[in-house]
């Protein structure tokens, strides 16, 4: 029975964690600031009030040292941190050990060096949205629709079609919503003003801004084609190796944030299971806030779609007081 099945939590690793970021600033001489997102996690508009928040802690300052891993999420909110970021110090320096992708991109952009690690990489800003009249996958899911795929579809539609002088769209509206299609176009406008926005808190020359805006959401195949190191400093970003000793210990506090956002579900049966995973994370010395989630799930067969029940999910903070760790939570709505 689902009463007598123990429900697993997540590790809190604050000591340990602590015990790294406080290695690093003593290496870097200024503050350091972690963002960490799961690969269920997301940038998202409830990571600016953490941000805030942990900023606050540090306190106004001349440099900050931001290292980021994410996959991505919404670029509205990236441009929001960037904003907040730039209120609390006037420069600052992004240290990106690994994947910092899509709206994580967009974050770094607003740094004015970016560090990168052997591993590290980059991608394309290009938007792809989840729209309520997007096609359906083989699990009942809503698909993302992307502007590039779009495109591309034309484009080889005319390659193959041109002696037939047929309307693409004819076919296309077959498969995806006439809405989707404007809205996707509408998403991709706001991605390319996000990216030379976001660029001028530190770049001045606006000519360089909208060819660097270009290039990361036109030019390349893939959403998530990897831009290493040397293909940032092609593209015009004052993009930098990092230091061997800081890439090493940004691993070993990417190690650490792994093991707290493990992925934490307890089955209670082949339809329900309790979900309990650390998603996002924003650390830096003497304070870490992260968003947990906290709900129960049940597989619904008449539609195939999964439910959630006993949403107990929140934002919670860790400090230490008198030598003693604290947890409360951090309310956000």
């Amino acid at each position: 029975m689902k009463k007598n099945i123990e429900v697993k939590r997540p590790p809190l690793k604050f000591a340990e964690t602590q015990k790294v970021i406080k290695t690093i600033q003593e290496k870097l001489n200024a503050p350091v600031l972690a963002y960490w997102t799961s690969a269920n996690g997301s940038v998202c508009d409830n990571d600016t009030m953490a941000l805030r928040q942990v900023l606050e802690q540090v306190g106004p300052g001349q440099r900050l040292y931001y290292f980021v891993k994410s996959d991505g999420g919404n670029g509205r909110a990236s441009l929001r941190m960037v904003h907040l970021l730039r209120e609390f110090f006037p420069e600052v320096i992004a240290l990106v050990p690994l994947n910092a992708q899509s709206a994580a991109t967009l974050l770094v952009l607003g740094a004015n060096e970016i560090h990168m690690g052997t591993l590290a990489h980059l991608s394309a800003v290009d938007t792809s949205i989840t729209h309520d009249l997007s096609p359906v996958d083989k699990d009942n899911d809503r698909v993302r629709v992307g502007q590039n795929e779009l495109h591309r579809i034309i484009g080889l539609w005319n390659k193959e079609n041109a002696e037939y002088k047929k309307n693409p769209y004819d076919a296309i509206f077959q498969y995806i919503h006439p809405l989707v299609i404007g809205a996707v176009d509408r998403a991709s406008s706001l991605s390319t003003m996000l990216c030379e926005d976001i660029l001028s808190y530190h770049m001045e020359n606006e000519k360089k801004r909208k060819k660097i805006s270009e290039i990361l959401n036109n030019k390349y195949p893939s959403h998530g084609y990897p831009i290493v190191l040397r293909e940032a400093i092609k593209i015009g970003l004052n993009a930098k190796k990092l230091d061997k000793e800081v890439d090493d210990l940004l691993l070993e506090l990417n190690e650490l944030y792994s093991e707290m956002g493990q992925y934490c579900k307890t089955d209670y049966d082949e339809m329900n299971y309790h979900d309990n995973e650390i998603l996002n994370i924003h650390e830096v010395n003497g304070m870490q806030i992260f968003f947990q989630v906290d709900k129960d799930w049940h597989f619904r067969q008449s539609d195939r779609t999964w439910l959630y029940t006993n949403e107990k999910s929140s934002w919670k903070k860790c400090t230490m007081v008198n030598g003693e760790l604290t947890e409360e939570r951090f309310h956000i709505r």
